[in-house]
């Protein structure tokens, strides 16, 4: 099973539709957004995913009520971390890396995915550990989504350049 991997997209529709299109060439069968969407009209191009959306709420989702109907169809957006199974995988989704150290040596994990630092990071392992870098690439311009194969446990990052 392959998963898409995309966070800190920050209103950046030209970003979002590059993730869309690779996410939907590689054929993932779910999208995990790591938080801060920002604005309720980013629904336009992840609407257009041919996968589920699950995601966490980042410190700049602002209109949260409204995202989570804008959202209503896409997929499912919720407030503070989400835990999930797939594929036999135990994966840990959220926005903030405050827990992050906690989490690992919980050893609950598989998957560990994480963003708000705008940095991409991936730690192979057990857990794998990934901040899939920021999407919208304001900040690094450097905009990045990965792809996740959960059967393997690899991670590979994309540049939505």
């Amino acid at each position: 099973m392959k998963i898409g991997v995309i966070a800190d997209t920050h209103d950046n529709l030209p970003k979002i539709a590059r993730a869309v299109e690779l996410f939907n060439r590689a054929g993932v069968e779910l999208v995990l957004h790591a938080g801060d969407f920002v604005s309720p009209f980013t629904a336009r191009e992840f609407g257009k995913l041919q996968a589920k959306l699950v995601g966490v709420f980042g410190n700049n989702d602002g209109d949260k009520p409204y995202l989570l109907k804008r959202y209503a169809g896409i997929g499912e957006l919720y407030d503070g971390q989400r835990e999930l199974e797939l594929g036999g995988r135990r994966i840990a989704l959220l926005h903030k890396p405050d827990l992050l150290e906690a989490l690992i040596a919980s050893a609950r994990y598989d998957l560990i995915v994480y963003g708000h630092t705008h940095e991409l990071e991936l730690r192979e392992g057990s857990p794998l550990v990934l901040n899939p870098g920021e999407g919208g690439g304001w900040l690094t311009g450097r905009p990045t989504a990965a792809i996740v194969d959960l059967e393997g446990l690899r991670a590979e990052i994309f540049e939505l350049g």
